[in-house]
């Protein structure tokens, strides 16, 4: 089984093999006092940008473990960024969608204002909101073992949207649209290569989910219009919860994501 994970997104680049590292604060206390992580227990400490310390607890206590550290890996940045759009839903249905697609893989994650959204986010809710998002990545990143903490930006309506979408396809990603009535299956779709030779920033895949009430024919022909192909995912209608999980799943397994030595946690159900 691999070690669990915590987070700690500061301080880890001076740390080295050999080295001892206190785990404090939060995550101290979940290791030491939930977790009730003990003396010879293997756990990993990351800093969600890639640096993963495995190491051997020393010394547990009330909030506070010393780790010996055994390695430290830096693992690569994805060669293709997958970025979840993902509709605010009622329900909790977009917590619930981030969740999971963050457990898969998923590397950015944007809430989406669609047309059809019941939920509304706007001021002191927004903010409120949003910092839910945040912290169900960063419990679901835990979960998955994952060293890097997927980024979640800040809120888009439908035309910045599809300026986003734009973007992403003047800089040689592509922008995908989940939709019912596409001709096209994902499958189909053509996906960038990976990262430049030349050390630019790595291609986008940007993959749209409508809310409960479907993505409106004005939001698709605009994302059609800046660049973005609308493509199904098979034969059957699937919630705004489970549709951006199944897709990231495909374009995980589709860019290698989930081969032989890909990672830790990406084909297992930890």
């Amino acid at each position: 089984m691999s070690a669990p994970v915590f987070l700690a997104e500061t301080g880890l680049d001076a740390v080295a093999p050999g080295d001892r590292y206190v785990l404090d604060g939060a995550e101290g206390r979940h290791a030491g006092v939930v977790q009730r992580r003990g003396t010879g227990e293997r756990v990993d400490v990351v800093d969600g940008d890639g640096l993963r310390l495995r190491c051997v607890v020393e010394h547990a206590d009330a909030g506070r473990v010393t780790l010996l550290v055994q390695e430290a890996d830096r693992e690569p940045a994805p060669a293709v960024v997958v970025t979840l759009v993902q509709a605010l839903a009622k329900g909790d249905r977009d917590e619930m969608a981030i969740e999971a697609a963050t457990e898969i893989g998923v590397d950015v994650v944007v809430p989406w204002q669609a047309e059809r959204s019941v939920v509304v986010w706007r001021g002191e809710r927004a903010a409120k909101s949003r910092a839910r998002w945040l912290a169900t990545v960063r419990t679901a990143t835990k979960q998955a073992r994952r060293a890097r903490l997927p980024h979640v930006e800040v809120a888009l309506d439908s035309r910045g949207l599809a300026a986003r979408a734009a973007d992403v396809v003047a800089r040689g990603g592509c922008a995908i649209v989940l939709h019912e009535e596409a001709a096209t299956p994902l499958a189909d779709v053509a996906l960038p290569d990976g990262a430049t030779a030349d050390g630019g920033p790595a291609p986008e895949v940007l993959v749209v989910v409508g809310p409960e009430g479907g993505i409106s024919d004005r939001e698709v022909a605009d994302l059609t219009a800046a660049g973005a192909v609308a493509a199904r995912l098979g034969p059957h209608v699937l919630r705004t919860s489970t549709a951006g999980p199944v897709a990231v799943a495909l374009l995980a397994e589709r860019l290698g994501r989930w081969g032989v030595g890909a990672g830790p946690g990406l084909a297992s159900g930890s």
